[in-house]
């Protein structure tokens, strides 16, 4: 149980980052696929033309590539995501190793920052009462800019809340 269920408040907002990856499952076989498909021709062609040590070089190379893409594959697990309710502001990560971390704050004092270094991308910090937590590491810069600007206006919103009074009608 996490602590966004773990609350029977009524949520906000809810945003969840999550890093990119170009290619689905079915991507990701068809290349895996396709690249031991062309190892197979050169080991082939190799071994045709007795030059036997570069079989081995090729298999080393498939190996690290496959590796590779699977440490991607694993990186794209993690994942944050940003939650509003009527008292609390959450942050929770999860690792590429699936554990979870949670990070309370209060809204009634949680600023958003969007902190601008040349030559970079901005740096997003959501502060409230002595703690700063960057949220959004792995976003490029205009997916920050929108998160910045969608968080702004939901706190703003949260914080000016507009009553409708018949009373006050006319």
């Amino acid at each position: 149980m996490d602590a966004v269920t773990a609350n029977p408040e009524r949520l906000i907002f809810v945003a969840t980052v999550k890093p990119h990856r170009s290619l689905d499952r079915r991507g990701l076989i068809i290349l895996i696929g396709a690249m031991l498909t062309g190892s197979l021709i050169v080991t082939s062609l190799m071994a045709i033309i007795g030059a036997w040590p570069v079989i081995g070089f090729n298999g080393a190379d498939i190996t690290l590539a496959i590796f590779l893409l699977w440490l991607n594959v694993r990186a794209a697990r993690a994942c944050e995501m940003l939650s509003l309710s009527e008292s609390h502001f959450v942050i929770q990560r999860t690792d590429m190793n699936g554990k979870t971390k949670t990070v309370t704050l209060s809204p009634y004092w949680l600023n958003v920052v969007l902190e601008e270094r040349p030559g970079t991308v901005p740096r997003l910090t959501l502060s409230a009462r002595g703690i700063a937590e960057e949220v959004g590491h792995q976003l490029g810069e205009t997916q920050k800019r929108d998160l910045a600007a969608a968080l702004t206006r939901v706190l703003h919103r949260w914080r000016n809340p507009v009553y409708d009074n018949p009373q006050l009608r006319e």
